[in-house]
């Protein structure tokens, strides 16, 4: 591929969160899904784009804020050393990059402008159509 650093590290491809999962496919609530699964960045986004939703502001950042750390988490128990292809392809890997998306959009809210630059780069760094694909789901 012209242009593509052969070097760079190699994409993380996070293992599916297959309870999760099928707890969002049954309906779960995004509170219940975070109590029982409070490790899932997935649970976390989701609980993050409920409050979002009903104009709670302060509490999606925080559940953001939660998400992306959690995030991180299962970012370097995979390998990942802070930079780096994440890619959105790879469904497994959504959960983390809707909590990077979701923790942005509530920076973004409250006037956090640095913090929105930065994740904007984190996310375009992961997958530089992650965003576009996050906004058209």
């Amino acid at each position: 591929m012209i242009g593509a650093n052969l070097l760079g590290p190699e994409p993380t491809l996070l293992a599916p969160e297959t309870e999760v999962a099928a707890a969002l496919a049954e309906g779960v609530s995004a509170e219940q899904l975070v109590r029982s699964f409070p490790e899932s960045p997935l649970a976390w986004a989701e609980l993050a784009d409920e409050a979002d939703a009903a104009g709670r502001e302060i509490e999606a950042y925080a559940f953001a804020r939660v998400g992306y750390h959690r995030g991180l988490d299962r970012l370097r128990k995979s390998g990942w050393r802070g930079a780096g292809p994440v890619p959105w392809s790879h469904e497994p890997n959504r959960g983390v990059l809707r909590a990077l998306y979701a923790l942005r959009r509530a920076a973004a809210t409250i006037g956090e402008t640095e913090e929105v630059e930065r994740l904007t780069d984190f996310l375009d760094g992961a997958d530089p159509e992650a965003i576009a694909a996050i906004e058209a789901a």
